[in-house]
C-alpha cells in the first residue's frame, strides 16, 4: 500500500466545442492542464478556485466519471485512467463522490432506503439482511432517524437530502471521498451542520477527503493542505496556514483579499481587465496580474518549492516581492 490514496500525475482534460470550426478542426477547450497532486490516507485536502477553474472536472476525473485526455489517476497505486470501464467498477468501492446539489443528486422515484442500497447492490456481495443492517447503520452515522428510510427526496429538507447523499457515498466503505462543493447549495445554518458531520465522519472512520470549494472559510475550517486552481492549473499548494495566511501567488492573494472584503474587514482586490479566455502563452494569470512582467507573458511557470511543502507556479511570487528578491 502506498502512502497516498490518490495521486494525479500531469492530468489534462480537453473538450471539443460543438459546431465551431477553426481551419478545419474543432475548437478545443482545455479544462484541466497538467495537474499533479496527491492526497494521503486520512487527510482532508482542499481545492479552491473561482467558478470555471476546472475543479468539478477534476473531481469527475478522479472518480472515473470521465477519462483524462492525458496523464495518470492513481487510486491506491492503480492507474484507473488506463482501465476499461468494466474494470473501473471494481475500484468504485475505493472512491466515492458527494455532489454539490442534493436536489438533483437523488432519484425522485427512489426512497432513501433504495438510494443508499444501490451502491451496496452494485459494489458488494452482501445479503439482503446485511444490506438492510448497513442502511440503518449509515442513517445513524449521518444523523437521520430510521423512519426516513421509506421517505422520498421531495419529503426531505435540503440538509436531510445531503445527509442521504453522504450516507450513499459511505455505503461501500470507500477510502477516498471527493466532496464537490457539498454545502454551497444549503443555508448557512445547515452548512455548519453538514461540515461538522463530515469532519466527525473523517475523524471516526479515517477517511481521506478531496474537498472542493470556492469558500475559503470552509476550507480553513476543514482542511490540512490546500491547492489553488486557476484556469485548469494548480498555481499554489501547501499547508493550510501557509496558503491562506501567506499566499505567495498573486491569484491566491486576490482570493484572500476578496474573502476578507466580503466578510467586511478588507478591501476589494485590484485586477487588470480579464481576457475572455486564458492566455495561450506564458502564465495563465498574466492578463489579470498587477505584478506581471515580460517574462510572465513568454514563459509558463512551473510549480516550484518556496519552502518545504509550499509550492507556487509564479516567476515573481509575492513572498519574493516582499523580500525584495527576484
Amino acid at each position: 500500500m502506498t502512502a497516498d490514496v490518490l495521486m494525479l500525475e500531469n492530468v489534462s482534460k480537453s473538450y471539443r466545442t460543438v459546431g465551431k470550426w477553426q481551419y478545419g478542426h474543432h475548437h478545443e477547450v482545455l479544462a484541466v492542464r497538467n495537474v499533479s497532486l496527491c492526497v494521503q490516507y486520512g487527510e482532508i485536502y482542499g481545492l479552491i478556485g473561482e467558478s470555471g477553474s476546472g475543479k468539478s472536472t477534476l473531481a469527475r476525473l478522479i472518480v472515473a466519471l470521465e477519462q483524462p485526455t492525458s496523464g495518470s489517476v492513481l487510486i491506491d497505486g492503480v492507474n484507473i485512467a488506463e482501465m476499461k470501464p468494466i474494470a473501473v467498477r471494481s475500484m468504485r468501492r475505493e472512491m466515492q463522490i458527494v455532489f454539490q446539489d442534493p436536489y438533483s443528486a437523488l432519484d425522485p422515484s427512489q426512497t432513501v432506503e433504495a438510494a443508499i442500497e444501490e451502491p451496496l447492490l452494485n459494489l458488494t456481495a452482501d445479503s439482503k439482511a446485511r444490506r438492510m443492517q448497513r442502511i440503518l447503520e449509515l442513517l445513524h452515522e449521518v444523523g437521520l432517524p430510521e423512519r426516513l428510510a421509506r421517505a422520498y427526496p421531495h419529503q426531505l429538507s435540503g440538509g436531510e437530502r445531503q445527509r442521504v447523499c453522504i450516507a450513499r457515498a459511505l455505503a461501500p466503505h470507500p477510502r477516498l471521498l471527493v466532496c464537490d462543493e457539498p454545502v454551497s447549495a444549503l443555508d448557512k445554518s445547515i452548512q455548519a451542520q453538514i461540515l461538522n458531520l463530515l469532519r466527525d465522519l473523517q475523524r471516526d472512520q479515517g477517511l481521506a477527503y478531496l474537498f472542493i470549494s470556492h469558500d475559503l472559510a470552509v476550507i480553513n475550517h476543514l482542511c490540512t493542505r490546500v491547492a489553488v486552481m486557476l484556469r485548469g492549473r494548480i498555481v499554489e499548494e501547501g499547508d493550510r496556514l501557509q496558503v491562506l495566511l501567506h499566499g505567495a501567488h498573486p491569484y491566491t492573494r486576490c482570493l484572500i483579499e476578496a474573502a476578507a472584503y466580503f466578510a467586511g474587514n478588507g478591501v476589494l482586490p485590484r485586477l487588470t481587465p480579464s481576457a475572455s479566455k486564458a492566455p495561450e502563452n506564458g502564465c495563465i494569470f498574466h492578463d489579470r496580474c498587477l505584478h506581471a512582467q515580460a517574462r510572465c507573458r513568454r514563459e509558463t511557470p512551473s510549480l516550484r518549492e518556496l519552502m518545504p511543502g509550499h509550492r507556487v507556479a509564479c516567476h515573481f511570487p509575492l513572498s519574493d516581492v516582499r523580500d525584495g528578491s527576484s
